[in-house]
């Protein structure tokens, strides 16, 4: 169902492929970016990107899982970490890699930007997932 193409030749991406193909006719969701918010809206790990990202993939999850999907049939995603460090995003990304969101591994784009739509966010995550059809399923 899903085809994951890493371009040979380009340098290989640790951890991402290139591009992820789906025939026509697959179910897709968009989801919107996942932030690191509980269930009461308040910010989770104040200060710490690490947490904040293991709070947005969990976020991410049952986003996807409302959808009949999950980590394992995202496409692409946008990693997005307000810092200027490339260390602070590799620890981020870290918190991706060992998801199961990098099996596949799907495409990504891992981004530092200047600040995010709630205050004290650190981290958020927009994907595309292929819904899997399910026995009964009739579109």
């Amino acid at each position: 169902m899903i085809r994951r193409v890493t371009a040979p030749a380009l340098f290989p991406p640790p951890a991402y492929s290139h591009a992820s193909v789906v025939e026509a006719g697959t179910k897709l969701a968009f989801l919107a970016g996942a932030v690191p918010l509980d269930e009461r809206g308040e910010i989770v790990g104040p200060g710490d990107p690490v947490r904040q990202a293991e709070q947005v993939v969990a976020n991410l999850r049952e986003q996807l899982r409302v959808v009949g999907s999950d980590l394992e049939h995202v496409l692409a995603t946008d990693v997005y970490v307000v810092s200027r460090e490339p260390s602070v995003l590799s620890a981020v990304w870290e918190v991706v890699e060992s998801s199961g969101l990098s099996t596949g591994p799907h495409s990504s784009t891992l981004l530092g930007v200047a600040c995010l739509g709630y205050t004290g966010q650190l981290v958020e995550i927009t994907a595309t997932a292929v819904v899997p059809e399910r026995a009964g399923d009739d579109g």
